[in-house]
């Protein structure tokens, strides 16, 4: 019995050591995503450069990410002059498994706002890219192409972006 206690014990530190690694900074460089679209084409997020960029990284079957999209919709909505302009976007990142409630969830929520996938779950490389251990999940990368801000939301998330963008102008 000894014995399995010390595997248990070693397996769950080398995998929670390797979580660690994958740890982002804020001011280091976004890891590219480079995932399908609801339509096949890939969209890389640094396609997207040159805009401050919320990328959501969320799932259907997740009940608070699902809980927070009406928020993403009104902040997508309040800048819209800034998305129209090339200076703002949100990106969906989804960790979903079927691409059949990806897209009915993105139907049923009325999202507008580019959406990627790969369709792997938690084992889609950007979930460990990024280091994501839990959902809801988003980062903040600027311009350059850098992390700005990693997993804010609500109010805090909406001051970011609005000192941001008007800090811009």
């Amino acid at each position: 019995m000894k014995p399995f206690f010390i595997l248990t014990f070693c397996v769950f530190f080398v995998f929670g050591s390797r979580a660690q690694e994958k740890t982002i900074l804020k001011g280091s460089p976004a890891p590219e995503i480079a995932l399908a679209q609801p339509d096949g084409k890939i969209l890389k997020l640094s396609s997207l450069k040159g805009a401050l960029v919320l990328v959501d990284f969320w799932a259907t079957w997740c009940a608070p990410c699902v809980q927070e999209q009406p928020e993403l919709k009104k902040i997508y909505q309040q800048y819209d002059k800034y998305v129209k302009e090339g200076k703002f976007q949100i990106l969906g990142v989804s960790l979903d498994r079927k691409k059949e409630h990806w897209e009915k969830g993105i139907e049923r929520l009325k999202i507008t706002w580019p959406q990627i996938s790969d369709l792997k779950y938690w084992t889609s490389p950007v979930a460990d890219a990024y280091g994501i251990e839990g959902l809801p999940f988003n980062v903040i990368v600027d311009e350059k192409g850098n992390i700005a801000a990693i997993n804010i939301h609500g109010t805090q998330l909406v001051n970011f972006i609005d000192r941001h963008l008007k800090n811009k102008k």
